[in-house]
């Protein structure tokens, strides 16, 4: 079963997060992950939001769990550390 990966981000350093951004989307491509949104415009209904939200779709929980693991990620990942704040969370869809 497919799953989202959804993070909600404040970008502090927009250099350094540019450069987890270019290399974060091949490390995502390589698992199967696919870009439904990024950083387009949203609106708050309920509750807090971040300046920036991506949407992944991958092929299953657990293809997100391995690219969040894998060492392309966790090297592009290092770019976004210091550089926001993140929350990030991966969801199975239904069916």
């Amino acid at each position: 079963m497919s799953a989202l990966w959804i993070a909600s981000v404040d970008v502090t350093d927009a250099e350094a997060y540019g450069e987890y951004a270019r290399r974060a989307g091949p490390a995502i491509a390589d698992h199967g992950g696919v870009f439904l949104a990024r950083a387009g415009r949203f609106v708050v209904l309920e509750g807090k939001a971040r300046p920036r939200n991506v949407v992944a779709r991958f092929p299953s929980v657990e293809a997100a769990v391995a690219c969040y693991n894998s060492p392309a990620y966790q090297e592009a990942l290092s770019y976004a550390k210091g550089a926001s704040e993140r929350d990030l969370i991966v969801v199975e869809e239904i069916e």
